[in-house]
């Protein structure tokens, strides 16, 4: 796929109701320029998945999409394989709707955990102390993403951070970054991922100096159900359950912090 055809996907992407960003497809192409992968039919393009390698050794699907009037006629599957063919050897991650599991664990993914996307409308906070993460030296950005995510990701982050209408924040403890989280604006309201925290208190810090930004605008955060605390937070602030995903892995699943992962960076990429 081009840059200008991930454009198209996030279109589809908006129409099945996953409520991109606005900049998403800019972000997402920055990750991995070579893991976007057009289906077409007689020439016009219906179909897409991406599968965006971080390295040699992990890589995650998303955008995995049939324009509907075109399913059952296999092309779904050609692109699932080739999404595999281009992850082989490595770690492969999903975020899947619950009513597919059954399709991906034939493809010998295992089920990790669920997410859980939370949504409501935030009132006024009052803001802890913050700081604009662009002040954070972003080597030191990109080394505690690792942590949280598993591999280094300079590229995407770079552009995530960057892009227009959102707002980033961290939390300092000592001098050393302690949590920091990013939110975006979308075509209904605003995501906030991701939301990483050494607990629940920094964490809760970074929601409402990010959701402040945003006062009486819908909110999005998606929550690994695994982590109590972070569903605490999104109930906390009368945010309600929307759907739920299936985290799976082909492979050996990467080790991470859930505890530490209040908000899930994006579905399609991790």
């Amino acid at each position: 796929m081009t840059r200008k055809d991930v454009d198209l996907a996030v279109e589809w992407a908006a129409a099945e109701g996953w409520n991109p960003g606005y900049h998403d497809a800019e972000c997402f192409y920055a990750a991995d320029p070579q893991g976007f992968f057009l289906g077409e039919w007689d020439g016009q393009p219906v179909g897409c998945i991406s599968a965006v390698s971080y390295g040699p050794a992990y890589g995650f699907l998303g955008f995995y999409i049939v324009k509907p009037e075109y399913r059952g006629k296999g092309l779904g599957l050609k692109l699932w394989q080739t999404a595999l063919h281009y992850l082989k050897g490595r770690t492969i991650g999903l975020d899947g709707v619950l009513a597919q599991q059954d399709n991906y664990a034939d493809s010998g993914f295992q089920l990790a955990y669920r997410n859980i996307r939370f949504s409501g409308r935030c009132g006024d906070f009052q803001t802890g102390k913050v700081s604009d993460l662009t002040q954070v030296p972003f080597a030191d950005v990109v080394e505690y993403d690792r942590k949280m995510f598993g591999v280094p990701r300079p590229r995407f982050l770079q552009a995530w951070i960057g892009q227009p209408g959102s707002s980033s924040r961290a939390v300092l403890a000592q001098g050393k970054l302690a949590g920091y989280g990013v939110l975006r604006p979308c075509a209904q309201g605003y995501k906030i991922g991701p939301l990483f925290a050494e607990d629940e208190e920094t964490a809760d810090q970074l929601f409402c100096a990010l959701a402040a930004r945003v006062p009486g605008a819908d909110v999005v955060l998606d929550v690994p159900e695994l982590n109590i605390p972070a569903v605490n937070l999104a109930e906390r602030y009368h945010l309600q359950p929307v759907f739920e995903t299936a985290r799976m892995y082909y492979g050996q699943p990467p080790l991470l912090p859930l505890h530490k992962i209040f908000g899930v960076t994006s579905f399609e990429l991790g």
